[in-house]
């Protein structure tokens, strides 16, 4: 354990040497204040990490991650997070980012006992239970990434109706939410097409995104 630590450190020494050598000034520009146009809220799976995947900078997307990419009412610090984003970073698109393959997704899918993760997993077994006539039309081995999709497309609406995003659109301030997936087999974003610009908009892109996850895969 000491050795595998401590290799995190020589790593971390060769990778800063190396960014100052290849882009003199990297970590100077770093310490001015934050402008990321960009939130995620992901996955806390280590095989989905939000600059890698969009090719991003440090500095250049806010990131919020936990397990299944659940944003529920009660959760502080997510609401915190988006809070922040929103109104002091001005962030102008929010992307809620769920991955097929999703452990806590195939959890809820599955009813498996976890431990104190299962309080938090419930939300998905909501999602589940809400769109279980939906989830039974497909084949057994199509639901899970429907459930991941579905589950996108439930957190957005989340994200659009809190407090931040009403206050935010009933201000005129342009910014959009956005649902996707990561495809961990292929390193691929899938658009869920749940982009929601204002508050109008989130009935009419739920239902039509909902009827797109059946459509593609029956």
């Amino acid at each position: 354990m000491t050795s595998s630590i401590q290799d995190l450190f020589t790593h971390n020494r060769a990778w800063a040497a190396q960014m100052e050598r290849e882009r003199p000034g990297f970590f100077t520009g770093l310490t001015k204040q934050q402008s990321p146009k960009y939130m995620w809220i992901g996955c806390s799976d280590s095989r989905v990490p939000a600059n890698q995947i969009t090719g991003l900078e440090p500095g250049e997307v806010f990131v919020h991650r936990n397990v299944a990419n659940i944003v529920v009412h009660s959760d502080l610090n997510a609401l915190s997070a988006i809070q922040f984003a929103v109104e002091l970073l001005k962030v102008e698109h929010v992307m809620v980012v769920g991955h097929y393959g999703c452990s806590g997704v195939q959890a809820a899918l599955d009813a498996a006992r976890i431990g104190l993760a299962d309080n938090w997993i419930r939300h998905i077994q909501d999602v589940r239970d809400r769109h279980r006539g939906l989830l039974e039309q497909l084949a057994p081995e199509k639901r899970a990434n429907a459930l991941c999709e579905l589950n996108v497309v439930e957190q957005v609406v989340n994200v659009c109706v809190s407090t931040v995003m009403v206050d935010a659109w009933a201000k005129g301030q342009k910014v959009s939410v956005h649902g996707w997936a990561f495809g961990v087999n292929d390193g691929l974003l899938q658009d869920l097409r749940m982009t929601v610009t204002s508050t109008d908009a989130i009935e009419p892109l739920y239902r039509t995104a909902v009827e797109r996850v059946l459509a593609a895969r029956k």
